[in-house]
């Protein structure tokens, strides 16, 4: 399976999140989401919606996110994951949405989740995002029904983002059964890799999607690390050899099952 790490842009800095991405990148993890933070977020938990939070205190500008990511000092022959961006509708539509996937793709991002977007009013936007050689990721949810989901596949590309519960982000201690099933249905339904977010924080979660899922997400496990960084002053090389650690950890979960 595939190990994505979820990162806010800006949090508490965007030296921070640079250095960040190259240290995931150093631990071999195979993509990065980074999320654009934002004031009214779609079904992210309380960790998320504080990073945004103090990124935004911070009058964080996506210009800024945008060069930053554009910047990133890439060295020859290093391993290079697809940058992912997590970004509200919202956003897209003030910047004007060929614009705003022309520059995420001059960035260096590789797709687009839009989690405020419904599928049903997605396809321009789809288009537009192809037209840019961007992946538009689409969202299923437990609730979500066999019909929607067939109408949500006609305009994915990229891989399924298959939220694991009804709710938002955030750690959980264990993963939904009603999650299996969902998952083998949709492996019945279309080729595109599924990637399971929303709760996973530890490697021995992977157990429970190995066979189902092509990937697994995690975010607020992630995140809440950083926090420490404002919330108790830790040591920001500390906070990075310590979110490096989880990835590892992760990675090594993913390819052996341990």
């Amino acid at each position: 399976m595939a190990f994505m790490p979820f990162i806010t842009a800006g949090d508490p800095d965007l030296d921070f999140t640079r250095d960040l991405i190259l240290e995931l990148a150093r631990q071999q993890v195979d993509l990065i989401e980074v999320g654009f933070p934002y004031s009214d977020p779609i079904a992210d938990g309380p960790v998320i919606q504080a990073s945004y939070t103090r990124a935004l205190a911070k009058k964080l500008h996506v210009d800024q996110i945008l060069q930053m990511l554009a910047d990133l000092p890439w060295k020859p022959g290093e391993h290079r994951p697809p940058l992912v961006g997590m970004v509200s509708y919202a956003i897209v539509f003030r910047m004007g949405t060929a614009e705003f996937c022309r520059r995420a793709k001059q960035s260096g991002l590789s797709g687009l989740i839009v989690p405020d977007l419904p599928a049903d009013e997605a396809e321009e936007t789809t288009k537009l995002a192809q037209a840019a050689g961007l992946d538009l990721i689409q969202l299923i949810a437990p609730t979500t029904t066999p019909a929607r989901t067939q109408r949500i596949l006609t305009s994915a590309t990229g891989f399924l983002y298959c939220i694991s519960v009804a709710g938002t982000t955030g750690v959980r201690t264990t993963l939904p059964e009603e999650l299996s099933t969902q998952l083998r249905w949709l492996k019945s339904q279309t080729q595109l890799p599924l990637a399971v977010g929303f709760g996973i924080s530890r490697p021995e979660q992977v157990d429970e999607l190995r066979g189902l899922a092509d990937g697994v997400i995690v975010g607020s496990a992630l995140v809440r690390e950083v926090a420490t960084i404002t919330e108790s002053g830790a040591d920001r090389a500390s906070v990075l050899s310590r979110i490096g650690a989880q990835a590892r950890a992760m990675h090594v979960a993913v390819r052996s099952g341990r």
